[in-house]
Order: C-alpha cells, then sequence, then structure tokens
C-alpha cells in the first residue's frame, strides 16, 4: 500500500500517474488524501482509495496510513501561516501517525541547501529542512527529495513575458543554479516508493541536467519564442512589499525573502551533479513542450 499525498498538485498528479501505470503490476495498492475527491479524474477515483481531508488533520492521517507501507509526503505552503507552522506544524500529526502505524518508506518534497553556509537562515527551506528532521525522528526509512527551484515557477511570469517581454526574480543575472522540472522530481519519487530496498534516511538530490542563470533562461526563451525576452532584478524590498501586499502572513513573507537572499549566496550550489543526481528535463524540452503555449495562451489586456 502506497499513500499519495498532494495527489492534485504538480508533482502529486503526475507521481499518481506514473504509480497507476506501474503499481498494480506489482501488487501494489494506491490511497491517496486528497480535500476534494471531485478534483480527482474520475477515471482515476476508480482506481485509488480515496481518503478525503487535509493531510495536516491527526485524524486524516491516521486513517490514511493504517496499513501503508510506504508514504509519499508534500506539504503544500500555507502564507498564512509562520514558516515552522507551515512545514513542522503541519507535519508533526503525520510524523505520530507514521509511528503509530509503523510505515515502513517516507518519501518527502524538500529542498537543497542542506550542510551549506546559509541553511539556517534560509526561510522556507530551513522550515523544510526542519520538516526532514521531524520525518526522519520518527524511525521510517525516509528520503527526502532534496529540490532546487522548479520550471515551473516561469509559468507565473508567462502574462509578463508575453506582454512585456520581461520576467523577474531577485537573483544576480548571472548566478547560475541548478533548476528542475516537476516531472523529474515525480519521476524519482516513483521509483524510490516502488523500489523500497533502501534504509535509513537521506537526502536524494533532483539537480536537473545542467545549471542555468536568469541570462541563460533569457536567451533560451529568447530562441524559444522568436523575439527578445529580458531578465529584470527585483529588490529584496521589492519582493518584501509585493508579497506583504497580498495580505500573507509576515513571517511567511519573510521566509520567502530570507530563502531568495539564501539562494543568490549559493544555497543550491552544495551538491555535484552526477549522473545519480541529474535529472533529463532541459529547459529548452519544457519551455517548448509547457512555457511557449502557456504564454501563447495568456491574452493581452483589453483596451478601453
Amino acid at each position: 500500500m502506497i499513500v499519495i499525498t498532494a495527489p492534485t498538485g504538480n508533482i502529486g498528479r503526475r507521481l499518481l500517474s506514473l504509480l497507476l501505470e506501474s503499481a498494480p503490476a506489482r501488487g501494489e495498492e494506491l490511497r491517496v488524501v486528497v480535500r476534494d475527491p471531485a478534483r480527482l479524474p474520475g477515471p482515476v477515483r476508480e482506481r485509488v482509495e480515496v481518503v478525503t481531508g487535509s493531510h495536516g488533520d491527526a485524524e486524516v492521517v491516521d486513517r490514511a496510513f493504517e496499513g501503508a507501507d510506504a508514504v509519499f509526503w508534500l506539504v503544500p505552503p500555507d502564507a498564512s501561516l509562520t514558516p515552522a507552522d507551515a512545514y513542522c506544524g503541519f507535519t508533526r500529526p503525520a510524523a505520530k501517525a507514521l509511528a503509530a502505524h509503523g510505515v515502513g518508506h517516507v518519501v518527502g518534497v524538500s529542498a537543497l541547501g542542506r550542510g551549506t553556509p546559509v541553511a539556517g537562515r534560509a526561510g522556507l527551506v530551513t522550515a523544510s529542512l526542519d520538516m526532514d528532521d521531524l520525518i526522519a525522528g520518527t524511525g521510517v526509512a525516509y528520503r527526502a527529495l532534496a529540490c532546487p527551484s522548479f520550471f515551473e515557477n516561469l509559468l507565473e511570469e508567462a502574462g509578463s513575458i508575453r506582454q512585456k517581454g520581461v520576467f523577474t526574480d531577485v537573483v544576480a543575472a548571472d548566478r547560475r543554479a541548478p533548476l528542475v522540472a516537476v516531472a523529474d522530481i515525480a519521476a524519482v519519487a516513483a521509483r524510490l516508493l516502488l523500489d523500497r530496498s533502501w534504509t535509513g534516511t537521506g537526502s536524494v538530490p533532483v539537480l536537473g541536467p545542467r545549471d542555468l542563470s536568469p541570462n541563460d533562461l533569457a536567451r533560451i526563451m529568447t530562441e524559444q519564442f522568436g523575439r527578445p525576452v529580458r531578465y529584470e532584478r527585483q529588490s529584496l524590498d521589492d519582493l518584501h512589499a509585493t508579497l506583504a501586499g497580498y495580505g500573507l502572513n509576515e513571517a511567511f513573507v519573510q521566509g520567502v525573502v530570507d530563502m531568495k537572499r539564501a539562494k543568490d549566496d549559493g544555497l543550491d550550489a552544495g551538491v555535484t551533479r552526477t549522473p545519480d543526481t541529474a535529472s533529463p528535463t532541459t529547459f529548452e524540452q519544457w519551455c517548448a513542450r509547457t512555457l511557449k503555449p502557456a504564454v501563447l495562451a495568456c491574452r493581452l489586456p483589453a483596451h478601453p
């Protein structure tokens, strides 16, 4: 029995699709924890056991983890909470349920940065690493998927890219860092969940095929779209003001800002890319398949 949390999210839905292809042939049953079962496609609902509710709720995870051999754990960040509450607070009921039901293996989505000089002041990433420690402390065999920033973050910039040819971030324009496609994270998670020969605790970096800077991304998008795309660096103060303007929890906002600062200070540079830590999807491939259609679909604002 494999339990999948957040099965309708960017990573979870891809993972669920992969497991539906291969788990039944291995004799594995699948159980999902979802707030709204209607968000699962009908054919999927017919092939999995559904536990309705939040996986941050003690009663829900107690039901979900009963009889489970493995769990895929992903915390959906809640910007109404502090980083500590959003990660460790959300995970604490699950940690108790993992121990109570003797779950053997857990694969969790986490972040790069452990062991770097900035790991303790990296905002949301620091909270995510604390979450890993909480899960590992239950005695399960645990693998934290240590991820850099996602290609998919650029989808939030699709309108600006279409309308102004501009995308923004706060890191230096020439700072190269690993970036990854969420589909590759899902593939690594599926492999670990299906082959549970591993023991102990540790991290599994998922680094993408090569490091890229914002200038590299702009060049590739320019080539893909056939028109100029440029990067504009935003200040951390401006980022803070923008996020605060949305009415988010102040500590969460500061957690995002601290994470971004740490990334510019080398948070994601602590792991060497090897054949085992690289993942296959290139930015060029992802851009052509995902970002380009999204940019083309964004409508220009109507004139009065």
